[in-house]
């Protein structure tokens, strides 16, 4: 069954400045790129063993990748290049995975001590003064989604998905079950890999 492959963007500025960063592109650090090479370089090996060891590389069954796609902001399309580069596998920018714009939260202080926006972010249809709900976010990543799980299915094809940790919670919900307070508390470290089949959602 094709799969799709997760990874959240290297370390930005801003996840140093504890920043919130949503729809504001924000640049990634020297140790982002870092962990984006590496990230490129362990793809890679996983592509290698794969071939040698008949489609099984581990942890990452059948692991295979025919196509990258890439938010349009400079972290997540920073990320995307380096694998694209190392790998040789093809990418283009998708739009529905840029970041959720957090709007007048946007630079604000997202330590524990900023309660305001960690309510707003309960309230599904909060616009955050003048961004983007929880659930019109959800509707463009549920729509991507369904469209990627017709054309894998239709062609065999795998997707490597490069974005930001509030698109990787909705793509985990989309693949989960999970309660309101699961869903706020799914996190994903900067360059971390995760896989998905159709057959879990």
């Amino acid at each position: 069954m094709p799969k799709i492959y997760l990874v959240r963007h290297g370390e930005s500025v801003w996840n140093v400045e504890k920043k919130v960063a949503g729809f504001t592109d924000v640049p990634l650090t020297e140790k982002g790129h870092k962990q984006a090479v590496d990230l490129a370089k362990n793809i890679k090996d996983l592509l290698d063993k794969a071939k040698v060891n008949d489609g099984d590389a581990g942890d990452f069954h059948d692991f295979r990748i025919d196509e990258i796609l890439y938010s349009p902001l400079a972290r997540a399309s920073e990320t995307a290049k380096e694998i694209a580069e190392y790998t040789g596998i093809p990418s283009r920018c998708e739009p529905r995975l840029a970041e959720q714009n957090f709007g007048k939260y946007e630079g604000s202080d997202r330590s524990s001590a900023n309660k305001e926006f960690f309510l707003a972010k309960t309230q599904f249809i909060n616009h955050y003064g003048n961004g983007e709900t929880m659930l019109h976010l959800c509707q463009r990543v549920f729509n991507l989604l369904d469209e990627l799980r017709s054309e894998e299915i239709r062609s065999n094809k795998n997707y490597l998905l490069v974005s930001h940790g509030g698109i990787a919670r909705m793509i985990h919900a989309y693949f989960n079950d999970m309660t309101n307070e699961e869903f706020a508390a799914f996190k994903i470290a900067n360059c971390e890999i995760k896989e998905y089949d159709f057959l879990q959602s």
